[in-house]
Parts: C-alpha cells; structure tokens; sequence
C-alpha cells in the first residue's frame, strides 16, 4: 500500500503552481471542457521514458507489460457504513463497489460516539475498517480529532484546563494507536464556527475561547506531529471564504504544522457554478499547500429546503430525474476539480443512501446498493478516461520504451520477472528500471 502524500508541494512544483495560477487566473473561460482536458494533460499524466535493464545491466529486449495498480490522486468516500450495512448481501454490495472505484476512505472518529464512555473508544471497530482498507489499496483516513460537535458528554462539567488535557491526550492516543494504518488525519474541523457553539457553552468552544482559534489548532497539530512525524494532518472547514483563508494565513506565518487545506462542498441547497469552484480553488492554491475537497455532496433528489442541518427526514428520496442531474453534476464537479494543479484529493459524502447524512439521497448508491448513474459516471472517469490503460511496448536496442500515463503506481512485466514504479511529476520524466 502506498505512502501518505507529501506534506506540501515541493519548491519547484509550487513555482509551477504559481505560474499555473497566474496563467489560469487570466484564462478567459478556465472551465471550458477545451481548457479542462487540456490542464488534466498537462497537470495530470507524465511523458516516460523508461530504460530497463536485466539483473546484469544490459538492456532488455522482447516485449514489456505495463499496466497501471493505483491513482496518484485521491479519489475518496467516506466508508461510514462498512460493516454496518445490514444483510450480508448488502454489506458485499457496498464493499465491492466502493473498492472497485476509490482508493481513499474516511473514517469515523467522532469522538462523543468513539469514546461514548470515557477510557472506552471503539478501537477495535475502527481498526478492523481501516484494515479493510489497507487490504484493498485504499488509504484511510481518521475524521476528526478536535471538533465542538459530537464532544463527549462526560466532558461537560469539566474546567477548561481538564478539557484540553483530554482532548490533546485524546489527539495522542489516536494518531499513536493507528500509526502506520491510519497515518492522515483531519485534525481540527470548523474551527471557524467552534468559539461560539452552543452559545460558547460546548466544552471545546471552551477550550477555544481560552486559547483563541489559531492557539487551538497549534496546541492540537502539534501535539499529532509530535506522536506520529510521518503523519499528513489536516485543517478542514466548510467556510471556503476569506475568514478561512485568515486563519490558515495566520497559522502557516506561525510555521504551525499544517500539511492539507480541507475544504468542504455540501451542496444540499444547490450545486457550485463552475466560477465559484474555480474561485474556492484559487483562494487556497496560493497558500502552497495541496487541497482537499474533504466533503462532496451532490443531491439526487429534491433541494434541501429545511434550516435545520441536524435532523433526518425519512421522505427525503432519490428520483430518476435527481439521479439524471446529480450524474451531470458529477462529471462536470470532477472534471474542473481534477484538472486544477492545486487539488491532491475528492472525498464523496456519503456512499449510499442508505445511512446518509440527514438521510438525504445524497448517495452514489442507492437505499438497496445498487448504483446510480453518478456512480457509472464516476467509475468511468476514474478507471477508464484517467486510468493508463494496459500496454505492451517492445524495448529499442537500448533498452527504452516511451509512453503518456496518469501520475499514478505501476507494474512492469517483463518475460518471468516484475518490479513497480511510480510516476509521481507530470512533464517529462525519466526512470531507470532494473529488472531483479
């Protein structure tokens, strides 16, 4: 199973970054599929030039295999209901479709739900879904660590002294329990909103208010950097605005730990113009660091049309003209986000409908498992228009092949012997492959 990605975008990529910014910013129609498809080339897929040799270093000759195992970018879901689908026909439903198309996940710890009881977490049950992932060459991550909702109710009476020792021992624990199966975790979610929730009341609004919000997300990115350094850690919020965008710029002058940008797109009440997606992107690329978009919501049915953002509506239900829209919705969402340089994964929110958030029919799967056309869609662009698809090249008498391929994991065949290599920059690249 791959690694975790990189912390941040190296130097001469974010120069690249930059160029590409200025240049896009002045591009009079960015999100034309003319100037997508050409980003997505130029950004996403590399020209290669392999030369490979056997275990003696002469070159190789006869015909080679490449086929592509993995995507370079994160295309996730949360997997909240693995494991809790029901009838065993389900459960493998869900399992076998959310493999065939991601290679991303996240995970629940909530902590008043992981933690109901105090020195109680549900470790095991966790551990078991992120081994699941492993199994299956999807990297998993842990959501959230810090958040004013879901705050475990043991934690109320307490003084803010005792809150922030549970909550950053809470940080420790997790990130040192799961290290080396989960290694990438949402560290602090909407710290925008957390100082005044329930009227400052809540125990981590507490916490806030003592420390400030840029004091909060220090004391808990630091404390998850000190238990497990190999860790990616993100700071995730659904205020993609310019209040989010002040504090992230406060907390990188102070050289605070933060790996990811987390940018949340619940569109219950509507889905992004093409111009706002775009405007979301450029607010944050400039930071340097890679984006996420943590928290994809396309609706397959009516509106969200309620104030309340808390409450289920069991009415609430996909029909063939949602599941026709949401489809559309979909291709056009991921094509802009994939073909801007600045965004490293897309995290679907939620996989079926069957237990979806506010059970809205917000699923790429249907209550019964089976798949809407957003979820034929969504393969297709992942494992078919983005995927290198198999080839077989014949070396020329020095050894060389030379092919266009998605960034992404590879494995090379040749006669008995096969060994793996990555295409992790796009442009030209040159790799030297010696056949063990």
């Amino acid at each position: 199973m791959n690694s975790h990605p990189p912390r941040s975008f190296p130097p001469i990529f974010c120069g690249m970054l930059f160029a590409a910014s200025l240049a896009l910013a002045q591009s009079p129609d960015p999100w034309s599929d003319a100037q997508i498809d050409q980003r997505i080339q130029k950004y996403r897929t590399a020209e290669v030039t392999l030369t490979i040799t056997d275990a003696a270093g002469k070159p190789v000759q006869g015909e080679v295999a490449i086929e592509q195992t993995r995507h370079k970018f994160l295309f996730g879901c949360n997997a909240y209901m693995l494991g809790r689908c029901g009838e065993p026909a389900a459960e493998t439903a869900y399992r076998k479709q959310f493999a065939a198309v991601f290679n991303f996940a996240t995970l629940p710890f909530y902590w008043g739900a992981y933690e109901h009881q105090e020195d109680h977490p549900d470790a095991d049950r966790l551990r078991r879904m992120a081994t699941w992932c492993a199994e299956n060459n999807i990297l998993p991550k842990g959501h959230p660590l810090c958040w004013h909702n879901v705050a475990p109710k043991w934690l109320n009476d307490r003084e803010v002294d005792a809150i922030e020792r549970a909550q950053l021992a809470r940080i420790e624990r997790e990130v040192t329990t799961f290290r080396g199966l989960i290694d990438t975790w949402d560290v602090v979610n909407e710290v925008i909103d957390t100082p005044g929730n329930e009227n400052g009341r809540n125990p981590i609004a507490r916490w806030c208010q003592k420390l400030g919000r840029a004091g909060l997300i220090n004391a808990a990115f630091t404390r998850a950097r000190k238990h497990n350094p190999d860790t990616t850690l993100l700071l995730n919020d659904y205020r993609v605005d310019d209040a989010y965008a002040k504090i992230i710029r406060e907390c990188l002058d102070a050289d605070m730990p933060i790996d990811v940008i987390g940018l949340q797109s619940h569109m219950h009440t509507g889905v992004w113009s093409p111009e706002k997606l775009w405007q979301v992107c450029e607010r944050f690329a400039p930071f340097g660091k890679p984006l996420h978009f943590t928290e994809l919501t396309i609706l397959s049915g009516p509106l969200k049309s309620h104030p309340n953002w808390n409450q289920s509506h069991p009415d609430w239900r996909t029909t063939p003209e949602g599941e026709a829209r949401q489809a559309e919705q979909v291709r056009r969402f991921y094509r802009l986000a994939f073909s801007h340089p600045a965004v490293e994964a897309i995290t679907w929110w939620d996989f079926s409908d069957r237990g979806a958030w506010m059970t809205a029919p917000a699923g790429l799967l249907r209550q019964d498992m089976t798949p809407k056309p957003a979820y034929h869609v969504l393969e297709k662009l992942i494992k078919q228009d983005w995927w290198t698809a198999p080839q077989k090249l014949t070396p020329d008498p020095t050894g060389q092949i030379h092919f266009r391929a998605y960034l992404g994991a590879y494995r090379l065949t040749a006669g008995n012997h096969t060994t793996n290599f990555q295409l992790n920059t796009p442009g030209k690249q040159t790799l030297d492959i010696k056949l063990p």
